[in-house]
């Protein structure tokens, strides 16, 4: 895709058609080098010649930059003690006390694709478009490929899914989806363009990862899948919706639902943003894109954004990036029934009536979670109200599994109920879907 360029800040500001509520205060409440010595040779069906055999000859199509690494653990385990991870990048997304896998030694690749915009500074880039693609030695055949919830950067999933994902055996890229952090909006030209180039984002890294995935493995992979939380629900949902070419099938994971008309996060985060504490006292009187976290009344405050007052042009702006239902390949949904951030009512259930009425209900199943809310650092905190979402995840990323390779189709859609009186390392390993 074209680079993205970023005009001064006063034109912007006169262009910006989703004006008066801040995106970013939006989205960055959707969810805010060494290398190590080679190990023992691979082995098995899935693995190369050798750990971290070929290395060298590893290029990803249309990168700017990459950078590769042989480690002897790809997972949190080994990543955050070698700093190929960022831990302050998936804060507050996992539950505490979640088990972290071990024993996956492999082949890592940062890099970043040509981009203009540079809110991202991991490795002291300062350069968006960053990614992270990860192959283990030991390959089940699989790639799995994520972007990120709310504005955070690559390794926002690390804990919640790449760890499991690559325990399994799977390859694994991620982006940071072309722009991070609470000025992301800024990014682009026209109205729309920031999140807009999410979608392009994934889309590229999909194709880029698949064709590393054949120089280390010598073979494409022989099934590629979508997944990710919040925002990065999204992306799975739109891909599966424009891509389905790229993908075998997907995981939502609480997606944010975009519609021209609404329901969206601009329907019905502003009442919920009224009652937020305040952090500042106020602002000038006209401000770029609206005063995020402020009280009711303050010039130009997010909470009292009237998306449905907006002009045609803000509809129009999000209609370029908005969902239709009319996904091309299996798709599993789940969302909390208290998430907090999207109501389920306003998200999942709605984009639920949205497949069955695009005539695509047969290839998607619905899970609604009993007590799951959006972020499961929530659920540490009231463990007696909310239960994990991980769990849930990992179970209807298992039953996606099966249903792609012909060995059952899952439930049927329904409310998963909470187990009643379930210890709490039950809930954090346990949800089953039936």
């Amino acid at each position: 895709m074209p680079p993205h360029r970023t005009p001064a800040r006063g034109r912007r500001a006169r262009r910006t058609a989703l004006g008066a509520l801040s995106l970013a205060a939006v989205c960055s409440l959707l969810i805010t080098p060494a290398t190590a010595a080679p190990t023992r040779p691979g082995s098995g069906p899935g693995a190369p010649d050798a750990h971290c055999a070929g290395r060298a000859r590893l290029h990803v199509p249309g990168a700017a930059h990459q950078q590769t690494a042989c480690l002897a653990e790809l997972t949190t385990a080994g990543t955050v003690a070698s700093g190929h991870t960022d831990p302050a990048d998936y804060a507050g997304l996992t539950p505490k006390d979640l088990p972290t896998p071990t024993g996956v030694p492999g082949i890592q690749i940062d890099g970043y694709f040509p981009d203009t915009s540079a809110t991202n500074t991991n490795h002291g880039w300062h350069h968006d478009a960053q990614f992270v693609i990860r192959l283990p030695d030991h390959w089940n055949g699989g790639l799995v490929v994520a972007g990120t919830p709310g504005n955070r950067e690559q390794y926002a999933n690390d804990r919640a899914i790449a760890d499991w994902v690559l325990a399994r055996g799977y390859a694994y890229a991620a982006t940071d989806k072309g722009n991070t952090g609470t000025a992301f909006h800024r990014d682009g030209r026209r109205p729309g363009d920031a999140l807009a180039e999410w979608n392009a984002r994934l889309t590229q890294l999909t194709r880029a990862a698949h064709t590393v995935v054949t120089q280390r493995y010598h073979r494409p992979p022989a099934r590629t899948l979508a997944t990710g939380l919040s925002n990065g629900g999204y992306l799975v949902r739109w891909q599966l919706e424009n891509h389905p070419e790229l993908y075998d099938g997907g995981v939502d994971w609480e997606g944010t639902l975009w519609r021209a008309d609404g329901p969206n996060p601009l329907t019905s985060l502003p009442a919920a943003l009224r009652h937020y504490p305040a952090y500042a006292a106020g602002g000038p009187a006209a401000t770029e894109a609206g005063t995020p976290y402020c009280a009711s009344g303050t010039p130009g405050c997010d909470a009292d954004y009237d998306y449905a007052a907006r002009p045609a042009a803000v509809h129009r702006a999000v209609g370029r990036i908005a969902l239709t239902g009319r996904i091309g390949k299996p798709l599993i949904t789940l969302q909390g029934t208290l998430d907090v951030l999207l109501p389920i009512s306003e998200d999942s259930d709605v984009y639920h009536r949205m497949v069955h009425e695009a005539g695509r209900g047969s290839l998607l199943r619905y899970y609604r979670i009993e007590d799951g809310t959006h972020t499961d650092a929530l659920a540490d905190a009231f463990p007696d109200r909310l239960r994990p979402m991980v769990p849930c995840h990992r179970s209807a990323f298992a039953a996606l599994e099966r249903w792609l390779a012909g060995n059952g189709v899952p439930p049927a859609d329904q409310t998963v109920p909470r187990p009643s009186g379930a210890a709490p390392a039950t809930v954090l390993t346990s949800c089953p879907l039936s």
